[in-house]
């Protein structure tokens, strides 16, 4: 009997956390499951095994991140008073990317055109780690509708928080956010060999970016559903 006293006591304690706060935050979804993950990402990716690959991210998104919070980390933006993640009010379209990553022939095009339609409804965020001065030299592919913003590891006070971010699904990847800063999904930028065609790679780039924006604005619309209905 006594020795279900700890246990009694340790799930009355996570009731009590949970019942005043019942977020997930990115951070600690991705610490749950991250070092199971890279174990087995690892092992498929040293048999060349893509399709395994694509199947365990997929998991883990599906079954372990979606539905969790983004962290409100501090962040850099070139040219505008951004300093965090709760200083958008908008929902985020946030693409995480390197300076030395090469995109595809049509995938900053396909970007910048939807940012464009979109921006008075999204806000769209890329994000590099990187310094600032390797960050300049790439920003100005992108249109003024999309805020580049940095993070230098080494600098940033929320280390914990960027290292989990950084490190946990690589780059380039997506992160689909609603206004209440839920991930709705995350997903892999569309990577294809370099000998590509510049309209394949736009296409393939532009139905991405689209399916991303159609599922932040369905969350918009449930959150707005759920207003209207607590309201009546």
């Amino acid at each position: 009997m006594n020795k279900l006293i700890p246990i009694i006591f340790f799930c009355f304690s996570l009731f009590s956390v949970n019942a005043q706060d019942d977020k997930t935050y990115f951070s600690e979804a991705v610490g749950l499951h991250i070092k199971g993950y890279k174990k087995k990402i690892s092992k498929a990716y040293r048999y060349e095994d893509v399709n395994r690959a694509n199947f365990l991210f997929d998991s883990l998104v599906n079954h372990c991140l979606k539905g969790s919070y983004i962290d409100n980390f501090s962040i850099n933006c070139l040219g505008k008073n951004k300093n965090c993640f709760n200083d958008y009010e908008k929902p985020i379209f946030l693409l995480t990317y390197a300076s030395w990553c090469v995109p595809g022939k049509g995938e900053i095009p396909a970007l910048n055109e939807l940012s464009r339609k979109y921006e008075d409804q999204i806000d769209f965020i890329v994000l590099f780690w990187n310094k600032k001065s390797e960050v300049r030299k790439v920003a100005r592919e992108y249109d003024n509708s999309i805020d580049i913003v940095y993070v230098d590891e080494l600098e940033n006070r929320d280390a914990y928080i960027v290292k989990t971010m950084k490190h946990s699904l690589g780059f380039p990847t997506t992160f689909f956010i609603g206004s209440d800063k839920q991930i709705v999904d995350i997903s892999r930028t569309v990577i294809l060999p370099y000998n590509s065609s510049y309209e394949k790679s736009y296409t393939l780039n532009y139905q991405n970016v689209s399916e991303g924006v159609s599922q932040i604005l369905e969350h918009e619309e449930e959150i707005l559903n759920k207003i209207e209905f607590n309201i009546k």
